[in-house]
Formats: structure tokens, sequence, C-alpha cells
């Protein structure tokens, strides 16, 4: 006598069963932002995250091969948060050259507010490789990407005068980076904030855009 085929999986319990490994994946993802922050990237062990995440080591493979694979998981989960939080300061601002100041005070306050992001993104993921500097070299191509869009609508506007936007772009970027990473190594300034209002006139000024002509945005309270 024939087998009888098994009854399919119901939808509703297959839908289930990837809503549990989604949350899986998640809960490993957050744990990896923690023990990577904490101990470093060859510091941490996939143990830890497993530990962390409270997962059994056999699910962290189900998921990820290795560490490598959930470090470089974890930066393209990082990355839209971050530009998520720019895009809505930008967004609240019509004029040119205030979204570009809003963009550059998003930029600095999330990286400042979020310290454990900023240092796997900053920090951690730099000289770990070949595949990790081309990962952190499309990941400071999206800010600088950002930044790029507003300098071309200020010209466009007629707020600042005519510029290398991509240069100028990688340059603010490359400034907001060493002055974060600075902070994130060293502890100094103590407070990152205080770095912020001379790095903004330094930068606004270097596009013909005068800083106290420009409405300051309302600020945040930094989240801790």
């Amino acid at each position: 006598m024939a087998n009888q085929a098994e009854p399919p999986e119901s939808g509703a319990r297959t839908h289930e069963r990837v809503r549990d490994k989604e949350a899986t994946r998640q809960r490993l993802l957050d744990a990896a932002e923690t023990v990577f922050a904490d101990k470093g990237y060859h510091g941490a062990a996939v143990d830890d995250i497993a530990r962390v995440s409270d997962s059994s080591k056999g699910g962290f493979y189900f998921h990820f091969p290795n560490k490598e694979a959930i470090f470089l998981a974890l930066i393209d989960s990082l990355t839209p948060r971050l530009e998520a939080a720019i895009e809505r300061a930008i967004s609240a601002e019509s004029d040119p050259v205030a979204q570009l100041d809003a963009a550059l005070r998003t930029v600095f306050e999330t990286f400042s507010s979020h310290r454990r992001l900023s240092k796997i993104l900053l920090v951690e993921a730099v000289g770990l490789g070949h595949g990790f500097d081309e990962k952190l070299m499309l990941v400071r191509g999206r800010f600088a990407a950002m930044i790029q869009r507003r300098l071309d609508l200020a010209i466009q506007s007629g707020r600042i005068p005519p510029v290398d936007t991509e240069t100028v772009s990688w340059a603010w970027f490359g400034a907001i980076n060493e002055i974060v990473t600075r902070w994130l190594v060293s502890g100094q300034p103590p407070r990152l904030d205080d770095a912020f209002p001379t790095l903004r006139a330094l930068l606004l000024r270097s596009v013909g855009a005068l800083p106290d002509s420009v409405e300051r945005p309302s600020r945040k309270e930094s989240q801790a």
C-alpha cells in the first residue's frame, strides 16, 4: 500500500516558523552588537554571541556561517538605522543650506548618542581585511552621498557657490569620522557635543555658508 503524503503545512504555521526564525536572527544581531562593542572583533567569540542572545551555538550557525558573516550582517543592519535618522531630520527643513546643516548635525548627534553602534562602524570594522574594507567603504560612501545630495541642492538654489561636491562630501564625513573616532578611543573631548560648534562652523564656511545665517534646528535629548 502506497504511503499517503503528509498534509501540507498550513499557511499560519509557515508564517509562525518564519517569524520565529526572524526573531532568533534579530536576537543574534542584537547580541552581536553588544559583544563586538564590548570585546572588539578579535576578542568576541561565537559562544559569547550565542550566550548573550540566549540561543544555542547550533542556532547561531543555522543563521550565520561564522563570526565574520554576522559582523558584516550587523553593519548592514546598523547603516539603514543611521540613514533613517538623518533623513528624518532633513525632511523637517525646506531650505537647502538648513537641510545641509541638519544632515551634518544629525550625523554627528547620531554617532554621539549611539556610542556602541559608532564604535562598531568607525573603530571595530577598520583594518580587518579586504572584505571588511570594501564594506566599510560602501557604508562611508552612503553617508557621503547623503551629504553630497544636499550640497548639490544648495548649489542649484544659489545658496552656496559651485564646488566639487563629491570631494567635499567625503572631506566632511572624514572630518566627522576623525572627531568621533578620537572620542570613542581616547574619551576626548569628554562630551562629544562640545566639539560640534567648532566643527560645524569650519565645515559650513568651507562651502561658503555662514554658520550664523543658518537657522539651527532644535536639538533632541541624547540617548544614553
